[in-house]
């Protein structure tokens, strides 16, 4: 397939990532991420997994997309850093800001005269407020659940069916957990009306999702990027209009190739250095 130019995106929001874990899809998020050239790009929460980051599971293309989305702070992309759950340790560093790269809490952005609010969104979860210890437990068994997921898709692929996801099929069977879907949007959406977005954006819950949501106090587009472990999608915000990326609809992005030199030649510590200096030659 010949190349093609990067497609232009104003605004790209990717969230739940889940860096160092197994069911983190890396490659295909490198795949979309070189498939695009963004203006803007938002990283809403849980891109790395620090509750379950270890130096034993940490695959060079774990540190690639770090080392992308520097490159692309070289290039001109303004990135915002939003923390999540996952990744709360960087909550210290809120406010802090490097040329066109920042981290904080939550963004609020104006976008063709409408006002979008941007979060993580786990400040609605009671488990993470009341019960913290109960959530990671949560995390750990549903990384084991992805992690058996490959196998059985391993095999399924094998007699020639097609892939599963046995989280999915847990969550979508389990009608307690269709309501917490359900409380999380109603919750982001009447506080989103109470303080006159136009637009409330979050991510938490790795379920992609653009609707008007109307109360009686009045109305308001709720997002949801969903996540890069089960459902591999973004949000894009482009010429006035919002949409779902979805990666297996992107056969382009599913066409390149990663680098065989990165993939079987470097180590992550010399894909540290090079993160580094390309963070440091960034314009301030």
């Amino acid at each position: 397939m010949s190349k093609r130019r990067r497609r232009e995106v104003e605004l790209v929001i990717i969230s739940d990532v889940h860096l160092g874990t197994y069911g983190c899809h890396s490659e295909e998020l490198l795949r979309y991420l070189k498939s695009i050239k963004p203006k803007r790009l938002i990283l809403n929460g849980d891109i790395i997994d620090m509750w379950q980051f270890s130096k034993r599971y940490w695959p060079k293309s774990h540190m690639q997309i770090i080392k992308h989305i520097t490159g692309l702070l070289a290039k001109g992309t303004k990135i915002t850093y939003l923390t999540g759950n996952h990744d709360e340790m960087l909550r210290k560093f809120a406010g802090f800001k490097l040329g066109q790269f920042q981290i904080d809490n939550k963004k609020r952005m104006t976008l063709n005269g409408k006002t979008a609010w941007i979060f993580h969104g786990d400040v609605f979860d009671v488990t993470m407020q009341y019960s913290k210890w109960i959530a990671k437990l949560g995390a750990i068994g549903y990384d084991f659940l992805i992690l058996l997921n490959a196998f059985v898709n391993f095999f399924s692929k094998a007699l020639g069916r097609g892939k599963i996801s046995l989280s999915k099929k847990v969550k979508d069977s389990v009608k307690q957990a269709v309501k917490f879907i359900n409380d999380f949007e109603k919750t982001a959406a009447d506080i989103a009306i109470a303080n006159g977005f136009d637009y409330v954006v979050c991510g938490h819950i790795h379920h992609p999702e653009i609707k008007k949501i109307t109360t009686e106090q009045g109305e308001v587009i709720y997002l949801n990027s969903g996540d890069w472990v089960e459902n591999l999608t973004a949000l894009e915000y482009h010429q006035g209009t919002w949409r779902i990326y979805r990666y297996s609809d992107d056969a382009y992005a599913q066409s390149i190739k990663i680098s065989k030199r990165f993939k079987n030649n470097l180590d992550n510590d010399e894909i540290f250095k090079d993160l580094v200096n390309e963070f440091l030659s960034v314009k301030r």
